[in-house]
């Protein structure tokens, strides 16, 4: 396997573009390029194939003729309103998901922190391991939260008929990203996502601002929840009382440099001083165990304060912050800042510069609705350019989802557990990105020798059946392929993997496998016919550069 990870590395298909089976027209570009002008635009089923691998996480067996017959614009425009698709199937396997359901203080309350007095019997001696578990079981601890989240995530993923919400909701969270382990947000990320993130994920920009900016999960990840006037002093009485508090620029520098502005947005560090003043006091009503937004008056600076030449006059309270992210949010350089990561999440690594500015401009007349944003991109002859034609790679979590979700694996919430340890091993541990850039959306993160071999080694145990709560078939998809013949397995995988598509380098390296006796089970002193392993050889095509890329 390391061989063939190599070896597909080596195509330069992950790392510069592959070079397209006969017939099918330009591969996608040199990662770093911007798309040709006036490029081809996609023919009808490469267009449906490049929707399914853009606004969705990979099509399932039969998606193309499903979309093919309603009609390519009409599934994307359902797909942009995902309250009009029934998806009761994904909702009943949720449900054992027990802890997506609960608010933070029943979350806090639920999963409890462990005593401190167990900790030390246990290691006293006092103690065995099994009365621990007994007094402190796994299913009861604060993991459990994010855990289950991580499911879902995968669960829906893989099973949801909303789509596009999936992908925008994941799009997203990292794009207002929180750290599931940092203290007290582990019992506040499943609301995070599910009462923020979710709702807004294809509203209107400023409402997820705004709702971001005033959850607990955000407040405490970004420490604003302690932000205070420099002459605060914690009143007594408190395990704190008495010492003093002061100003804290995290929560206002990462609203200006990820969630609004950008980094070259415009603002000052005067800037940033002026706009943290203005959160001060934004707060959490007892963290460990109601978790709530307060605002503390007594907290707050209520002195005059200027952001971006916008006189904000002193005496204000809440209203101060509410100001602030109505001038970040209307801002042009938010809006050419969303646009920029819009496009580059659905068209190329380096977003190409008029598309940007017609997004930007979608931003700036409709108040940042998402759904327009989203219908200027669709609309776009970049978005539809044979060159933007699988020029992304796949992050592991959309690896893990597109693989499960091409094999016409179901899953259930315990196997959507086993597939979020997947995404992990890969590289991205799900609700786990430490920095508040969250994951990145670029190539070079996610291509080296390591990670393929890493995908390979997943692709192998998806197909072989190793997940036991993952239902897999590879069988289904070769059906009336004689299993003596290598080749017409092949070819078979390839089309029902790849439509395919696959490069005259990667078929070769596939062919060069398959006299393997793994592929054949045939050993050199066999004289019978093959019998193909097709889960092996699908395992190998899930490998490819080309399903690598979407």
């Amino acid at each position: 396997m390391r061989r063939l990870a190599v070896a597909f590395l080596m195509l330069g298909a992950l790392t510069g573009g592959g070079v397209p089976a006969s017939g099918a027209g330009p591969g996608p570009g040199a990662l770093g390029e911007e798309p040709t002008r006036g490029a081809p635009p996609l023919a009808d089923d490469r267009r449906i194939l490049h929707v399914l691998n853009r606004l969705a996480l990979g099509p399932r067996p039969g998606d193309l003729e499903r979309v093919r017959a309603v009609g390519v614009d009409a599934w994307i425009e359902r797909q942009l309103h995902p309250e009009t698709i029934a998806d009761a199937a994904t909702e009943r396997a949720l449900a054992t998901l027990a802890s997506l359901r609960l608010s933070i203080p029943e979350a806090l309350r639920d999963y409890p922190r462990p005593e401190p007095k167990l900790r030390e019997k246990l290691q006293a001696g006092q103690l065995t391991r099994q009365e621990m578990m007994e007094l402190y079981p796994p299913e009861k601890r604060p993991f459990r939260i994010t855990a289950e989240l991580q499911a879902a995530k995968m669960l829906r993923a893989v099973e949801s008929e909303r789509q596009l919400q999936e992908v925008m909701v994941d799009f997203w969270f990292n794009h207002f990203n929180v750290f599931a382990a940092k203290g007290d947000v582990r019992w506040y990320v499943a609301a995070y996502e599910r009462d923020v993130i979710r709702p807004n994920a294809l509203g209107r920009f400023p409402d997820l601002v705004r709702a971001s900016a005033r959850h607990p999960a955000m407040l405490f990840y970004l420490d604003n929840w302690l932000s205070a006037r420099p002459d605060f002093t914690v009143p007594a009485g408190g395990p704190k009382g008495g010492r003093k508090a002061g100003l804290n620029e995290n929560y206002a520098r990462e609203l200006m440099e990820l969630h609004t502005l950008g980094v070259d947005g415009g603002y000052t560090q005067a800037d940033v001083t002026e706009v943290a003043r203005a959160f001060t006091g934004w707060s959490i009503d007892r963290p460990q165990t109601e978790g709530r937004f307060a605002f503390r008056p007594r907290m707050h600076d209520t002195g005059e304060k200027v952001v971006l030449g916008h006189r904000i006059p002193a005496g204000g309270g809440q209203d101060d912050g509410e100001r602030v992210l109505a001038i970040l949010t209307h801002h042009p350089a938010t809006a050419r800042f969303i646009a920029t990561k819009l496009v580059r999440r659905f068209v190329a690594d380096t977003p190409p510069p008029p598309l940007v500015q017609r997004v930007a401009a979608t931003y700036l007349s409709t108040d940042g609705d998402v759904r327009a944003m989203l219908r200027t991109i669709v609309a776009a002859p970049e978005f539809v350019s044979a060159e933007a034609y699988r020029a992304k790679v796949k992050t592991p979590f959309e690896f893990v989802a597109s693989a499960v979700r091409a094999l016409g694996a179901t899953v259930d919430a315990q196997g959507a557990f086993d597939l979020a340890r997947a995404s992990a091993e890969i590289g991205e541990p799900l609700y786990q990105a430490q920095p508040p850039t969250g994951y990145p959306d670029r190539a070079e993160a996610w291509v080296n020798s390591g990670a393929l071999l890493a995908r390979m080694n997943f692709a192998l145990a998806l197909a072989r059946s190793r997940y036991p709560r993952v239902a897999v078939d590879p069988g289904s998809l070769v059906t009336g392929a004689d299993p003596r013949s290598p080749d017409a397995v092949l070819d078979r995988l390839l089309a029902a993997l790849v439509a395919g598509q696959a490069s005259a380098e990667t078929r070769a390296v596939l062919t060069g496998e398959l006299t393997n006796p793994q592929i054949t089970r045939l050993t050199a002193e066999d004289r019978g016919p093959a019998s193909t392993d097709v889960a092996t050889l699908a395992a190998l095509v899930l490998g490819s550069p080309e399903f690598q890329r979407r």
